[in-house]
């Protein structure tokens, strides 16, 4: 059994981690609440967006623009979205594991990657794939136009036909306690894949004026599409950061208060064993003195 002294420091060590983590809880709580409220408010935006594209899925059947351009695959490019800290419990390594799916999934074809968060990069390095950019400081509070580069960057690569396909590997945000790893196609843009997710009827039928003309439109309205879907996902992604960093930090503080409890049962156990031992030593001297 370990000395008095030892369990002491054991103890105290214990404590300041306790205090760390503690804090952390408290400063994740702080940023999952902000990160919920962007993410949460800004859903209904990007569903209604989905379901314009859905109401003009006939149209754009027709359309020749490149975005709705369904090419076979040869090149893919996926966008990976993690932290830039650890201390997060499983969200990096469920992302991690999505990429490693996939990739055997799609043995074969040229895969690229642009990774988002520091650790994304550490997850690409280690299953030896290439990266075309990373980007990680983006703020707490990501906006819309912090986004816009990395979606320029998509569009023009499919656009110039660098690339056949290009997904995102995001965590979305279920609660606090949930967060759920997705792969998500955004180009091109898939109208069966938006028709099977909306509410509207399929076989609803509505006729649109368009000013200044369609040729415009069109276009425009599939490129902020693409730019909303990559904004969401961001912002699910970071709320579902903040919310498994506070989780983990709380199992943390947890745990080591339970450590405290059990290393100060040991330390009253050393501490009444040598108690014991004196007075056995001063009794024993007592009597051989008698």
């Amino acid at each position: 059994m370990p000395g008095t002294k030892e369990i002491k420091r054991r103890i105290k060590s214990v404590k300041s981690t306790k205090k760390i983590t503690k804090a952390m809880e408290l400063v994740a709580a702080a940023k999952m609440k902000r990160a919920v409220n962007v993410t949460l408010s800004s859903r209904p935006y990007s569903e209604y967006s989905i379901e314009i594209l859905e109401s003009l899925s006939n149209i754009s059947r027709e359309n020749n623009n490149p975005l709705f351009e369904i090419r076979e695959v040869n090149r893919i490019l996926i966008v990976l979205i993690t932290s830039n800290r650890g201390l997060c419990g499983g969200y990096n390594s469920q992302v991690a594991r999505q990429v490693v799916n996939f990739l055997k999934e799609n043995k074969g074809k040229k895969v690229d990657f642009i990774a988002i968060g520091r650790k994304g990069e550490v997850i690409l390095k280690r299953l030896g794939q290439s990266m075309i950019a990373s980007f990680s400081e983006f703020p707490d509070a990501v906006r819309f136009q912090d986004i816009r580069p990395i979606a320029d960057l998509l569009i023009q690569m499919y656009k110039n036909r660098e690339v056949d396909r290009v997904f995102v590997i995001y965590t979305h945000f279920l609660s606090g306690l949930l967060q759920t790893p997705f792969i998500n196609q955004v180009l091109p843009v898939d109208v069966n894949m938006i028709l099977s997710k909306s509410k509207t009827p399929q076989n609803a039928s509505n006729e649109f004026i368009f000013e200044p003309n369609y040729q415009t439109i069109i276009p425009t309205l599939a490129e902020k599409l693409t730019r909303m879907q990559i904004y969401q996902m961001l912002l699910e992604s970071n709320a579902s950061e903040q919310s498994a960093r506070m989780v983990a930090m709380k199992n943390a503080t947890e745990a080591s208060a339970e450590m405290i409890d059990d290393l100060t049962l040991v330390f009253n156990k050393a501490r009444q064993s040598n108690i014991t031992r004196e007075i056995s030593e001063i009794s024993a001297g007592m009597t051989s003195v008698s």
